[in-house]
């Protein structure tokens, strides 16, 4: 009789009233996995409880029909939730998860304020665990309590350089994303990355900013320098060389305890946008005594000094592997040496090797410039030069 008494009053001021038969009225959040401090968006399209269809409306704040937003551990009861607009009959809430006492970037101290507290829409707060559950229930007629729960948990961060291919003339842009480390859903967070390289093993440690309120991917960008020491977000690296960064992420989900950390690292290799070949000059090769007195002659069984030159004009310093090979004119092998070194940058370098012919004849001097043995790439072009051996 309350039922028909209630129905008869609404309609009287030209109001709907819950269709109890048919407790129509789906609870959605906006994301199907929370992690510990997320904003949980909650909708409820109850178009039965429109009950004025001139005024917005609001459900769930009374002890009658209330709305419990829950834990296993902790609640929010009862918990308003506003219509978006006049006669719509869609009620929004939202609340912030504060999860729980928890250092989570390993520098020994806490990074959270867990607290239950707030009547809604938009001023909850609800403390939970790193695996749990939230619980939405409204209590849409006396004995009808319409459920959806979602779960919450940790995930496994990522690191990665946004680019395929890095150069040294470029900067270096660094991606994490760690939806954990989104600590304040209404603010942006940030986290430490360390970023080194093979030629400063000891690096830097460089801020990475959210890049929006509640993205959990955070950013850092980090310059490279071929002469200058590393320092701030500027770090010291050549090409060839291996750029590291890593982070150590404190919030692992299961298998792993809430006390673990996992290192997160990722690799690319630096390189010059200057072609390989290009980044060296290899200069014709010149002739001596042991004495460094020039030779234009050239006879068996007498010793020689083979001089190359090369020229780096490049604003970084190279490694290098210069080589000389000799070949009579039967086109074997006489003679092979090489000299491993490296040139500073605008440096010219002088580099020989003795080499005694036993024999007369023609003979083809070749240079080359390698920057290493190993996996050898070249850095200039080869020379060739002939001798006659009387």
């Amino acid at each position: 009789m309350l039922h028909v008494f209630l129905f008869l009053i609404l309609l009287a001021f030209g109001q709907s009233a819950p269709d109890y038969n048919d407790p129509y009225s789906p609870i959605f959040t906006d994301k199907a996995v929370y992690t510990w401090t997320d904003k949980v968006k909650m909708t409820i399209i109850a178009p039965s409880w429109n009950s004025d269809r001139h005024l917005v409306d609001s459900i769930g704040d009374t002890n009658d029909h209330p709305i419990k937003i829950a834990t296993s551990e902790h609640s929010l009861e009862p918990y308003q939730f506003t219509e978006t607009d006049v006669n719509s009959g869609i009620f929004t809430a939202e609340v912030i998860l504060t999860g729980f006492t928890h250092d989570a970037d390993g520098d020994g101290t806490f990074d959270t304020n867990p607290r239950t507290i707030g009547n809604g829409p938009t001023s909850g707060f609800l403390q939970v665990d790193r695996d749990s559950a939230i619980t939405i229930s409204f209590e849409f007629a006396d004995g009808v309590v319409l459920v959806e729960s979602v779960p919450v948990s940790w995930n496994l961060g990522t690191i990665d350089f946004v680019e395929d291919l890095l150069y040294l003339e470029s900067s270096a842009v660094i991606r994490v994303v760690d939806f954990d480390m989104n600590l304040n859903p209404e603010a942006l967070d940030d986290l430490l990355i360390h970023v080194f390289s093979d030629s400063d093993v000891a690096g830097i440690t460089v801020n990475a900013i959210e890049t929006s309120e509640s993205s959990g991917a955070f950013v850092a960008t980090v310059s490279l320098s071929q002469n200058s020491s590393s320092s701030g977000n500027r770090l010291y690296s050549l090409p060839g060389d291996t750029l590291f960064a890593k982070y150590d992420d404190h919030t692992l989900p299961k298998p792993y305890t809430k006390s673990d950390n996992l290192e997160i690292k990722t690799m690319i290799t630096v390189d010059s946008s200057i072609h390989p070949i290009d980044r060296i000059e290899n200069l014709p090769i010149t002739f001596s005594t042991g004495l460094g007195n020039p030779l234009d002659s050239f006879s068996q069984n007498t010793q020689m000094q083979i001089v190359g030159t090369i020229r780096n004009d490049q604003e970084f310093k190279q490694k290098f592997v210069y080589l000389f090979q000799v070949k009579n004119d039967q086109n074997y092998v006489e003679s092979l040496s090489w000299v491993q070194g490296e040139i500073s940058p605008n440096q010219i370098l002088d580099v020989s090797q003795s080499w005694i012919p036993k024999d007369s004849g023609k003979y083809q001097i070749e240079t080359f410039v390698w920057n290493s043995i190993g996996n050898p790439t070249a850095l200039a072009s080869s020379m060739f030069t002939q001798i006659d051996v009387k």
